[in-house]
This record gives structure tokens, C-alpha cells and sequence, in this order.
């Protein structure tokens, strides 16, 4: 019994990596006043960027490489688009992802029988070994241990370093920065392509570690669950990791239910994630004064210097 919730946190861990690189790429764009709802279509084609690139060469490194590229490409279009040619970030969002699905299960078609080469195990010297702990908490893959560590140096840029300030400052009043000589677009731009970047690697992490294969649709609305994990988290970097891994611990229980016997129909089980995903939004909605007094002000409101 001991074994098995090891391995569910374990899991847990595995899970809510995913969401926690895509989520905080999410809050760097939304910290600098822009929202992306196209989070699903990048993370989808850096999904078949990485699991290309890591069939043709071997290397996990270049998938993740790439994987980031795409996610990078895909945002800055996004922002080019949003930022000075001034298109509606909602819509140019939800375009973003459904383009993002179409051309990922275009581009996918051939890799569907691709086989990676064999995964290697992750296990720290020592630690791994420990009984119960090491299993839950020592044997991951290194971007796991990467992603708790971008939390904290996020926490430690937003908060504490000027060029964070200046980022803050941007999502909250673009005029006043503006007005202080600060190329508000040319820093929203660079928010939007770093946190495209991030959502890369939370898809190619998914194709290439998390289940390594290629299936079209396979970030299954993760995207989706990273954007209301932003809100849940009222915008804090360390909440974002500690609701990614909430929300993946929800993920893997369902599979844990069904391995310890439980008899409730599978198709209930798969819909845990995504209830938990309304039942947190509709309790956070109930007190809309605390999410004013986190957000950012100018949040989903264009920019245009001189206007």
C-alpha cells in the first residue's frame, strides 16, 4: 500500500510538471498585460516538434529545443498580431489553438508508428534508494526538479529585480511605462515569446517523457487547465505550483481508483481533472474583489503608444 501511493505521487510530480512549465509561461504573458489562449495549439505542435526531432536524432535535448522553438514561433505571431497590428487577444487566442490542433495532427500523420529510443531512468545517487521517499521524490526525470526551480527564480525575478519591476509595471500601466521610456511592446513581445517558449517545453515534455508517443490531440485540454490555473493561483508563481500539483494529483487518481478496485465507471474517473477545473473557477468567481486586487490592471487591454 505504501508502494502504491509512492508511486501516485510520483505521478503526481509528473503530472503537475506539465501543467507548472505551461502555467508559468501563461503568468509571465498575463504579468506583462497580455493573455494567450492559444496555450493548447502551442503546446500540440511543440508536442510533434520535440517527438520529430527526438525520432530523427536521438537527442532529447534538441526535442526539447525544439519543442521550445515551435512554442516560441507560434507566440511570436501571436504577439506580432495582438501587439502592434492591435487584433483582439481572445480571438487571436482561440485561433492560435484551434490552428495549432489542425497542423499538429497535419504535420503528425507520419509519426504516429515513430518510435523513440529507449527512455532513460532518472535517479538521484543515494536518495533514490530511500524507501517510499526515493521512488516519490527522487527518481524523476531532471525537468521536474527544473521546474520547482524556475518557480523559485520566478518568484525571486518578479519581486525582486528591477527588469521584473519594469515587467510588473507593463501589465499593470502600460501608459505610466511608457510614459518612463520603456518600449512597453518590444517587452510584451518578449513575455509573450518566453512564456511560448515555456508551453513548448511543457508539450514536448508530455510526447517526449510524460508518455512518449505521438497521438493527435494528446495534450487532451491541458492548455485549457493551465490558463484557469493562472486565475486560480491569483497570478503567484509559487500557487501555480502547488495548484499544478493539485490538479495532477486529480489527474492520476482516477488511475489510482481503478487500479485499487474501485467500482465507479472509467468515464467518470477521466472527467476528475476537468471537473476540478470548474468547481475551482466557480468557487474563485464567488469573490471577484480578491481576484481584482491580484490581477494585473491592464490585463487583456491593447496598447498603442501615442493613442
Amino acid at each position: 500500500m505504501m508502494d502504491s501511493y509512492a508511486l501516485l505521487w510520483a505521478a503526481t510530480m509528473n503530472a503537475g510538471t506539465v501543467l507548472a512549465l505551461a502555467s508559468l509561461g501563461l503568468l509571465i504573458n498575463e504579468k506583462a498585460g497580455i493573455v494567450n489562449l492559444g496555450a493548447e495549439g502551442m503546446m500540440l505542435c511543440a508536442a510533434i516538434a520535440g517527438y520529430a526531432a527526438v525520432s530523427h536524432t536521438g537527442s532529447d535535448v534538441l526535442g526539447f529545443a525544439a519543442g521550445m522553438g515551435a512554442g516560441a514561433v507560434l507566440a511570436a505571431a501571436f504577439g506580432v498580431l495582438v501587439i502592434w497590428l492591435g487584433t483582439n487577444q481572445y480571438a487571436t487566442g482561440l485561433a492560435l489553438s484551434l490552428f495549432g490542433a489542425g497542423f499538429s495532427a497535419f504535420v503528425g500523420v507520419s509519426y504516429v508508428q515513430a518510435k523513440l529510443p529507449e527512455r532513460t531512468q532518472f535517479s538521484l545517487p543515494v536518495l533514490g534508494d530511500l524507501p517510499w521517499v526515493g521512488p516519490a521524490m527522487f527518481r524523476h526525470h531532471p525537468l521536474v526538479y527544473a521546474a520547482i526551480a524556475l518557480t523559485l527564480w520566478l518568484i525571486y525575478f518578479l519581486y525582486r529585480t528591477r527588469a521584473g519591476l519594469v515587467l510588473r509595471a507593463v501589465g499593470e500601466s502600460p501608459e505610466s511605462a511608457h510614459a518612463l521610456g520603456y518600449p512597453v511592446r518590444r517587452i510584451r513581445l518578449l513575455a509573450v515569446v518566453c512564456g511560448g517558449a515555456l508551453c513548448g517545453l511543457a508539450g514536448a515534455y508530455i510526447s517526449i517523457i510524460y508518455t512518449p508517443l505521438w497521438v493527435e490531440g494528446m495534450i487532451a485540454g491541458k492548455g485549457w487547465i493551465a490558463l484557469a490555473l493562472t486565475t486560480f493561483a491569483t497570478w503567484r508563481p509559487a500557487r501555480v505550483l502547488l495548484g499544478a500539483y493539485l490538479f495532477g494529483g486529480v489527474t492520476m487518481l482516477q488511475f489510482h481508483l481503478q487500479a485499487t478496485g474501485v467500482d465507479i465507471p472509467s468515464q467518470f474517473l477521466s472527467m476528475l481533472p476537468y471537473l476540478a477545473t470548474i468547481a475551482v473557477l466557480a468557487l474563485i468567481s464567488r469573490n471577484p474583489t480578491w481576484l481584482r486586487v491580484n490581477m494585473p490592471a491592464s490585463i487583456g487591454k491593447p496598447f498603442f503608444p501615442g493613442s
